[in-house]
């Protein structure tokens, strides 16, 4: 396994404290309750599956700011954001639960799930068993890992974990060596996230450099990079199904605008 970016070892090193307070606050025990009431999980894994011909499939995210743009929104009400999203032919919302590093909360999450019907993603550093189950906890039908974070046996264990609590995991992989691993998870739906952790450079070519490396039977999702309906042809190109876009959607003065841009891109 490669080395860990700092930013990305910084980023879990802070994760693992939080969840020692977390698992203090709300025990297993009571998450597997809260699991047992929880709403039935939407099907994540279908929203993201491209038919032949049709347009890109989108999951519209919900993000305040990061460590590499900053501030992005801060005052957007998340599920206002979402209802605006889904409004416009967004196919799955995509909720950051991090607070420390995005300004996120898993109560965000809860109430994007309410006020919308399609399916939602938790994206979080998620590195334990403890996380899936407070992500389906919280409402949501599928979740975020990330490669470079997790090894092979790792990767395996959690997306079967997501699995029995019907959710689909998007694994995503910035590298070749974490692409291979997350391909080799089992996952259904595999990400190539197009920003350079260690430099935070952007580069579409990540994605055209990568696809052929997903197998047929999986859905490519491209991430970050994605800017409008010339990006998101050159990732439908090389075999992508589906695009993860954040904070162009964010910053745009019609976010309803722009996701329709990209839904018609061919």
């Amino acid at each position: 396994m490669e080395k860990i970016p700092d930013i990305l070892a910084e980023i879990i090193a802070n994760k693992r404290a939080e969840l020692v307070a977390a698992k203090a606050a709300v025990t297993a025990a009571e998450l597997e309750r809260r699991v047992a009431r929880a709403a039935g999980p939407r099907d994540f894994g279908a929203a993201l599956r491209r038919a032949a011909g049709g347009p890109v499939r989108i999951i519209a995210e919900v993000k305040r700011r990061s460590p590499s743009a900053g501030e992005i929104a801060g005052e957007a009400g998340a599920s206002a954001v979402a209802r605006e999203y889904e409004a416009a032919g967004a196919d799955a919302i995509s909720v950051i639960t991090d607070q420390n590093y995005f300004g996120g909360c898993l109560e965000d999450l809860a109430a994007v799930r309410a006020a919308v019907s399609v399916p939602v993603l938790r994206k979080d550093f998620i590195v334990e068993a403890y996380q899936v189950w407070e992500a389906r906890a919280a409402g949501a039908d599928g979740f975020l890992l990330i490669a470079e974070a997790l090894d092979e046996a790792s990767l395996a264990e959690l997306v079967a974990l997501g699995r029995r609590l019907g959710m689909e995991a998007l694994v995503e992989a910035h590298g070749a060596e974490a692409l291979e691993r997350a391909v080799a998870s089992g996952a259904t739906l595999v990400g190539v996230n197009n920003r350079d952790l260690r430099t935070f450079v952007v580069d579409l070519a990540t994605t055209e450099r990568l696809a052929a490396r997903v197998p047929g039977d999986r859905v490519l999702v491209a991430e970050s990079g994605i800017a409008g309906a010339a990006e998101v042809r050159r990732v439908l190109n090389v075999g992508a199904q589906a695009v993860l876009v954040g904070e162009t959607l964010m910053r745009a003065k019609d976010r309803a605008g722009k996701v329709r841009e990209m839904k018609n891109a061919k």
